[in-house]
């Protein structure tokens, strides 16, 4: 059943990606464009982004801070100036520290919230205004499976990635009448610069490319959340309703920590 109304075509559609420089948002950038997209690429990496939007005939970069609210805003205005507004905004920007409890400092958790969960909403406040405006168009938010549970070394980014799914759950309640989409994106392990520091075995590892490819797929299908491969978050799915009692043994062996 989709949720949200199915993605006919790509061509002409002004698309704002937020955490474009490298991996996921990258990919992202490069698929919409040769479906006919105008990108807009937003990132602190300047260098990257620059490199980026050379590949991209019409793109617009934007630099930015996604924890600082005010340059958020400044982007976006900049964006609708050039592209005459924004229809879609996919907020992929992220960060990930591995934190275990006696590692945890309160700076450690401040900067992932601010990154992770702060920057979406300096997001939403910069471009829900135009969307509710005009009645159309869509919000995408980059999760993660690691935001269905608990999960060792995750006590900061796991807590913001399940903040971002109830946030995604309520601005659906809120935008879907307004004629808004609003998609959740939970990716299990993608290999990307943020991925490469662990120092586990990842099931189910996947390219920045397949990840794209399946996040568009799910837009164009209507489905509000997208997660992906299938084979390994099925497999997480069925572990959320798992008891406690079961679930603390069943992730101790699952990830060996």
């Amino acid at each position: 059943m989709s949720l949200n109304p199915p993605v006919r075509t790509w061509q002409g559609q002004r698309v704002w990606i937020v955490g474009a420089s490298t991996g996921i948002g990258a990919d992202l950038a490069r698929l919409l464009a040769s479906k006919g997209a105008r990108i807009a690429a937003s990132a602190r990496n300047v260098d990257a982004l620059s490199r980026l939007v050379a590949e991209l005939p019409g793109a617009v970069a934007a630099p930015l801070d996604i924890t600082d609210a005010q340059a958020v805003a400044s982007a976006h205005g900049r964006i609708v100036k050039a592209l005459g507004g924004v229809d879609l905004t996919l907020f992929v920007a992220g960060m990930y520290v591995p934190v275990r409890a006696w590692e945890l400092t309160v700076e450690v958790a401040r900067k992932q919230v601010e990154a992770n969960l702060m920057g979406v909403y300096n997001g939403l406040a910069a471009v829900l205004p135009e969307l509710l405006a005009r009645g159309s168009g869509g919000v995408g938010i980059v999760s993660s499976v690691a935001g269905y549970r608990g999960l060792p070394k995750s006590l900061v980014y796991g807590a913001t990635k399940a903040a971002l799914i109830n946030l995604a759950e309520g601005l659906y309640l809120d935008l879907q009448p307004k004629g808004i989409a609003v998609y959740v994106i939970n990716p299990g392990f993608v290999e990307t610069p943020m991925t490469a520091q662990n120092d586990f075995r990842m099931p189910a590892l996947i390219k920045s490319e397949e990840a794209a490819r399946e996040i568009v797929a799910g837009m164009e299908r209507g489905e509000f959340e997208i997660h992906f491969p299938k084979r390994f978050t099925g497999v997480l799915k069925m572990m959320q309703k798992l008891p406690y009692a079961a679930y603390f043994p069943a992730i101790r062996k699952f990830t060996g920590l």
